[in-house]
């Protein structure tokens, strides 16, 4: 029998606004996660102010999605790389 991990309940702000996120994260980590979309939304304001909310959320979604694949790319050729190493 699988026990099954409680839910967290997290009401968090991002610009402005405060969203409930449940899931099965810490809540300092899901805190810590829209602290950061919070930041990266404010970074992409201040480069283009005149965009409404809906727009500002899919460029942070883009550009959050981008960092992700860089990312992803990166950590496979640093494990090709050590795999290599090991022979």
């Amino acid at each position: 029998m699988t026990h099954k991990q409680e839910k967290t309940r997290v009401t968090v702000e991002i610009r402005n606004r405060s969203y409930t996120i449940v899931g099965n994260e810490d809540a300092s980590h899901v805190k810590l996660v829209a602290s950061l979309v919070d930041q990266k939304m404010r970074e992409i304001h201040e480069m283009n102010p005149s965009l409404d909310t809906a727009s500002l959320a899919v460029l942070t979604a883009i550009n959050t999605m981008n960092d992700h694949l860089i990312l992803k790319e990166e950590y496979a050729t640093l494990l090709g790389s050590i795999k290599r190493e090991r022979g």
